[in-house]
C-alpha cells in the first residue's frame, strides 16, 4: 500500500503478500518512488514477532519482505531482516520467505554476513533501471554496486535463487536495458521482472514511453533466451508479481 502496488488484491487471493518492515520512511528521495522520505523512527524490535504472527493468521503460503532504504543504520537493517526470516521460520518452517532488499549502500559485505547466515529461499533486489539513468532515477545508488550485491550473496548461498527487477519507460533504449539483462545473467542472477514506470504524482520523473504488451512478451522472451529461469514481463509487472510462481520455479531448479 505504502509503494501504491496496482496488484494489491491479485496477490492476496493468491496466498502471497509483501510486507514492508523497518518503518515507512525512507532515508533517500528517488524520483521516481511513492514512498516517503526523511528521518525514520527507531527499529522496532517487535516487528519481527508481529509480523510473524500476522503471517500466520493469514495462511500464506509465500511471502516478500521489503523496506525502505536505512542508510542510517549500520548494517543497513539486514540484521532486521535475518530477525524477520528467523521468526516466520519459527512460526512456520514451511513458509517460502522472499526477500526484496536495498542496496545498503557502502555495507555490502556486512549485510551479505548477516543475510548468508539465515538466507531467504529467494533474494531479490532491484537494479530498477540503466546506469545511464542512475543520476536522474536512483540518486545516491550504485550501478556496480547493486551487481556486485546480487554475486556476493549467490557466491555466498550458491543454491539460492537470485532475483532483480526493472522499470521499462523513463527514457532507456532497448540496447541499453538487454546490456543490463547481460549484465545480471553474468552475475549469476537466476530471475527477472519487467514492468512499466507509472509516473506517482506530477512531482515525480515523467513517463518517457509506454512499452506496449507485444513489446514487453518479446523482451520477456529475448530474457528467457538469455538463460532466466523464470521472466514475468508486462506493463502492469512488479517485483512481487506473482512472486510464489517464479520462486517454486527457482526452488525447483536450484534443489534439482
Amino acid at each position: 500500500e505504502e509503494a501504491n502496488c496496482p496488484n494489491l488484491g491479485e496477490c492476496f487471493t493468491s496466498g502471497t503478500a509483501t510486507f514492508m518492515i523497518l518503518g515507512d520512511i525512507c532515508t533517500r528521495r528517488c524520483p521516481f518512488c511513492d514512498v516517503a522520505h526523511g528521518k525514520p523512527r527507531p527499529v522496532d524490535a517487535e516487528e519481527p514477532a508481529r509480523l510473524a504472527k500476522t503471517v500466520a493468521a493469514m495462511g500464506l503460503a509465500y511471502v516478500v519482505i521489503t523496506s525502505v532504504d536505512r542508510d542510517d543504520l549500520r548494517d543497513g537493517g539486514a540484521a532486521h531482516f535475518a530477525a524477520v526470516i528467523r521468526a516466520l521460520r519459527a512460526h512456520n518452517p514451511k513458509l517460502i520467505i522472499e526477500i526484496l532488499t536495498p542496496d545498503f549502500r557502502g555495507r555490502e559485505a556486512i549485510a551479505v554476513d548477516i543475510l548468508a547466515a539465515d538466507p531467504p529461499d529467494v533474494f531479490n533486489h532491484n537494479m530498477e533501471t540503466v546506469p545511464d539513468l542512475y543520476r536522474a532515477a536512483r540518486p545516491g545508488a550504485d550501478y556496480s554496486g547493486s551487481l556486485n550485491l546480487l554475486a556476493m550473496m549467490k557466491a555466498r548461498c550458491p543454491n539460492l535463487p537470485t532475483k532483480s527487477g526493472l522499470m521499462l519507460g523513463l527514457g532507456e533504449t532497448d540496447a541499453q536495458l538487454l546490456t543490463v539483462l547481460a549484465d545480471l545473467r553474468s552475475h549469476k542472477v537466476d530471475m527477472l521482472t519487467l514492468g512499466q514506470y507509472l509516473q506517482p504524482s506530477k512531482n515525480h520523473l515523467p513517463v518517457r514511453r509506454f512499452v506496449s504488451p507485444a513489446q514487453f512478451a518479446e523482451l520477456g522472451r529475448t530474457a528467457e533466451g538469455m538463460g532466466f529461469t523464470h521472466v514475468a514481463s508486462g506493463p502492469m509487472v512488479r517485483s512481487s508479481y506473482h512472486a510464489d510462481q517464479g520462486g517454486h520455479v527457482a526452488l525447483a531448479e536450484a534443489r534439482a
